[in-house]
């Protein structure tokens, strides 16, 4: 099973809600369990939000998931000026800044930053999916 939605967005504080209940939709009809969409919301969350807070060149950005086979991959997608996740992951833990990143490194299964100077920056989050029984994603994965 491959399931795909792509949403080009406006950097506006109301997408990240928008993005949170379309997605958080997906993945409860499917029936990924509570904790695993907890998980996958809030790092959606905390990538979209560094969006609206930080890229500052573009006025769209682009979020995209996919869920392949037994794994859900956000890829959320920014025109502004990129960033170097090394250097905000030096910070302390408790900083104002950074504290995205940390969380989102802590729920993902695998995270990537692509930084792409004066050309934006990639954020990949993926998340291994568990279904509740009965639920249509376990019977679709199991029809395959």
């Amino acid at each position: 099973m491959e399931v795909t939605i792509a949403l080009r967005l406006p950097r506006d504080a109301a997408s990240v809600s928008v993005t949170r209940q379309i997605l958080g939709a997906e993945l409860e009809v499917l029936g990924v369990e509570q904790q695993i969409r907890d998980d996958i919301l809030l790092m959606l969350t905390e990538a979209c939000s560094n969006v609206i807070k930080h890229a500052t060149d573009g006025d769209e950005y682009t979020v995209s998931a996919q869920l392949v086979s037994e794994k859900f991959v956000i890829t959320v997608l920014d025109t502004g000026g990129g960033f170097d996740p090394d250097k905000i992951g030096e910070r302390p833990p408790m900083a104002e800044g950074g504290r995205g990143l940390q969380i989102m490194r802590a729920l993902a299964d695998d995270v990537r930053f692509i930084n792409r100077p004066r050309q934006g920056a990639i954020v990949c989050l993926e998340k291994a999916l568990k279904y509740t029984h009965d639920s249509p994603g376990e019977l679709l994965r199991a029809a395959r």
